[in-house]
């Protein structure tokens, strides 16, 4: 049973990474502080931009926190609790949200200890540690990981999910209990205004098919670019772009990868954009070929731009595309399935303009932002507390930007 709150609430949300609270998050914080409620951030990686840009959304302050988004290391990782436990004891919040897998473990450990009298967990999607791993120690690791999930869920009020499969995980692994509250949420959502339609890319300089993505294995680079050279031994004329660059994460690919399949020419490697719009509307299509995923934001986007999607049928990736109608599915790990489904899309232009244009139908029925954040809002019994007559807990009456 949802408990709505009929008060100002001070709500902490805790992210891994401050750009993300901009980037994920943003129409959502919006909405919040739109309802009257007031709002404090917690993330490593602040800037002054980021400070002014979440101010702007109705962030009244933000606490910088030693979070790591990859790898464990017992003392980086006490650090980081303790400092989360002096932020909430300071705060007092009445809600805290909390996204990604540090965040969520962490957040839910320091709920419970601090008494955080709500906490809501948003799992954005599942990592290494419920993945077949090789060797001893990662099993050892990933065995750990998914315990300290389940001590830190039993604080949520709620536990949110971005697709059926992780939630359906969670509990056959008993993560989470028969009692445990849980909602689904279609991502993040995308913001349809933003991510604007775009008409199909003019034929004069031949199919290109877009990746979108961080450079690693499980984002499943190694088999697009498998795929990509079957592809150019039956159509040189297809062009296959990466948008992403090589990250800290122990699966991406290195530098001299990069600089050995620029070499190559069977990929372009394009690094890093912050405005993936450009990309999107010159893209006949986007690939992604990933092991799995919460909900990903690109395809939304890609979606959103009026754009067919080539993805695999994996948790995450499966609930975006009516394989045929806006896109098509492959086998994760298939490099075949994946050159030939390139190949289908890329042999017919009509056919990619008419599952975009299915693809911005799927974006606005299921996947605007503003009908995620009206669901998640709703987990979280945030009422609209804007009325004068409001009445204002004492411990939320501070606080300036």
């Amino acid at each position: 049973m949802t408990r709505v709150t009929t008060h100002r609430a001070r709500i902490a949300v805790l992210g891994g990474f401050a750009p993300s609270l901009i980037s994920f998050r943003g129409h959502l914080l919006a909405a919040m502080a739109a309802r009257g409620h007031e709002i404090v951030c917690g993330a490593a990686g602040f800037t002054g931009d980021a400070v002014a840009e979440l101010s702007r959304l109705g962030v009244v302050r933000c606490r910088e926190l030693p979070m790591r988004r990859a790898g464990m290391n017992p003392a980086g990782d006490g650090r980081s609790f303790m400092a989360l436990c002096a932020w909430l004891r300071e705060e007092r919040p009445d809600v805290l949200f909390a996204y990604t897998a540090k965040p969520v473990i962490y957040g839910g450990l320091a709920a419970r200890t601090v008494g955080v009298p709500d906490y809501y967990p948003l799992i954005t999607g599942l990592g290494y540690a419920f993945g077949a791993q090789p060797g001893l120690r990662r099993r050892m690791v990933a065995s750990l990981v998914r315990r300290l999930y389940g001590s830190s869920l039993r604080a949520a009020t709620a536990t949110l999910f971005q697709n059926p499969d992780d939630e359906r995980e969670f509990r056959q692994r008993r993560i989470l209990r028969a009692r445990d509250r849980t909602v689904i949420t279609n991502g993040s959502g995308v913001d349809l205004d933003h991510y604007a339609p775009a008409p199909p890319p003019q034929p004069s300089g031949g199919p290109c098919f877009l990746f979108i993505g961080r450079l690693l294995r499980e984002k499943g680079v190694r088999e697009l670019v498998g795929a990509a050279r079957r592809v150019h031994r039956v159509r040189a004329d297809v062009r296959i772009q990466i948008l992403g660059d090589v990250d800290d994460n122990p699966t991406s690919l290195s530098h001299r990868d990069v600089e050995a399949l620029q070499r190559e020419g069977s990929v372009e490697i394009l690094g890093e954009r912050e405005d993936v719009r450009p990309y999107i509307a010159a893209a006949s299509g986007l690939v992604l070929p990933s092991y799995r995923e919460g909900t990903p934001r690109v395809v939304l986007e890609a979606m959103s731009m009026g754009r067919p999607i080539i993805t695999t049928d994996v948790p995450g990736c499966r609930e975006t595309v009516v394989h045929g109608e806006n896109g098509l599915l492959v086998p994760a790990r298939d490099e075949d399935a994946l050159a030939g489904a390139i190949l289908q899309l890329a042999d017919s232009p009509a056919r990619c303009a008419a599952m975009g244009a299915q693809s911005r139908a799927f974006a606005e029925e299921r996947y605007d932002v503003r009908k995620v954040n009206a669901t998640i809002l709703g987990a979280l019994g945030l009422s609209d507390v804007t009325a004068p007559t409001a009445a204002v807990p004492s411990h939320a009456t501070t606080g300036a930007a």
